[in-house]
């Protein structure tokens, strides 16, 4: 895309974004709502974007939350990352992963907010409008074609393995062969406003250190307070979370806001309460009365099932969330890591309920352009983990994690 146009677009949708959420209170999630939304934090974000029909939300997200850290350190109109430079990279990093572990790993489409500072630490970033993705005839991201041609040739190389004289030296290469011909040949070496740079570089020129960055989660089959592994399938790079208390979670979420920091959001959006057409996310004592039509996709990457009930335009009663509530969900798999998004508001309704205001990677096709409002009963109950900078960390939590020593 040309810079100049990006510019534009990218100052255009800040604009509409202020005059929706900006501030001019209190707010709503859909035109007929009787929510009253409240602001008590709201943070600076870049355009949300379209993942299309592609499981890298995970790679949308995370790189939404880094350009709000580098708007957070002073960087006012940061470059937009390429999501699909880091998908190429993660696919790379999979595939080895996978053939080294005979196929008893993942290889899919999905991933976790760990697999950007894997990409970023061993390859760097480039800019979006270096690196679109979009080598394959549209102007719209869709990787069924892709992905079932990434899978057969893996699928391929793991049935040779063990045949007499190994593997040849040329798979990886051929791999690489398939990611440039739908995602546009790997950028060793570009030029952007005006400076040569390799990702690498440019990387470093940005300034995001990646040992600022970690992440929390809480499930009661984790020792309290220390690091785990998320047992989820997506986790093929095997980052470490650490597990805190429910109630530490959300404090911890709510205190990074206040204080200016926003927070990557993984959870599980298969639930009745989650609708992206009517801009909220709930959890409602009786969720009989939500009336869903036709369903989600696969990858949750559109705006899912037409769900419809009145809890959606006046506050309910919402289930209280307790740890045991969440394990079990956990355990029988009702949860699941379905989705990654962006945590960039704190707001509560005319009942005092609080709600995280999310950006999504779905367009910006829904009432609140893209974003959604998501309760605290919603969150303590379907999050998989949160990823944030550790100084938005309070002191407290700084010293149960041992991070102050």
């Amino acid at each position: 895309m040309n810079k100049t146009i990006t510019t534009f677009i990218f100052i255009g949708l800040i604009g509409s974004a202020i005059a929706q959420f900006g501030y001019s209170e209190p707010v709503k999630n859909a035109p007929d709502s009787e929510y009253q939304l409240t602001k008590i934090s709201h943070l600076d974000a870049t355009p949300v974007q379209s993942q299309g029909h592609t499981g890298t939300c995970w790679s949308f997200s995370a790189l939404s939350f880094f350009e709000s850290e580098l708007i957070r350190q002073g960087n006012k109109n940061p470059d937009l990352l390429s999501e699909m430079y880091i998908v190429r990279k993660a696919y790379e990093g999979k595939a080895d992963k996978y053939i080294r572990m005979d196929g008893k790993v993942n290889f899919s489409e999905g991933g976790a907010f760990h697999d950007i500072p894997f990409v970023i630490r061993n390859y760097g970033i480039v800019p979006l409008d270096i690196y679109s993705g979009l080598n394959y005839g549209t102007d719209k991201h869709n990787h069924s074609e892709m992905f079932s041609v990434l899978n057969g040739a893996v699928q391929g190389v793991l049935a040779q393995t063990g045949a007499k004289g190994g593997l040849s030296n040329a798979w990886k290469n051929a791999l690489n062969g398939i990611l440039d011909a739908y995602l546009g040949a790997d950028p060793k070496e570009f030029e952007f406003k005006g400076k040569k740079y390799t990702p690498k570089s440019y990387a470093k020129e940005i300034g995001l250190d990646m040992d600022n960055y970690l992440s929390l989660t809480s499930f009661t089959n984790h020792e309290l307070n220390k690091e785990c592994m998320l047992a989820i399938p997506d986790n093929w790079a095997w980052g470490k979370s650490y597990n805190v208390s429910l109630d530490d979670l959300m404090a911890a979420t709510e205190y990074a806001l206040k204080n200016g920091y926003s927070v990557a959001w993984g959870a599980d959006v298969s639930e009745k309460g989650f609708s992206f057409s009517n801009g909220l996310a709930i959890n409602p004592v009786d969720d009989a009365t939500i009336n869903v039509s036709g369903k989600d996709n696969k990858n949750f990457s559109d705006g899912g099932a037409d769900k419809q009930s009145n809890a959606f335009k006046t506050p309910v009663e919402e289930v209280k969330v307790t740890p045991e509530m969440r394990q079990e969900g956990y355990e029988n798999k009702t949860t699941t890591d379905d989705h990654g998004m962006h945590i960039v508001g704190l707001y509560k309704d005319q009942k005092g309920t609080k709600y995280f205001l999310v950006k999504n990677s779905w367009g910006t096709g829904n009432y609140p352009e893209g974003f959604l409002y998501v309760s605290e009963s919603y969150f303590k109950w379907k999050t998989i983990n949160v990823y944030l900078h550790k100084d938005g960390l309070s002191k407290e939590l700084n010293k149960k994690l041992g991070l102050n020593n």
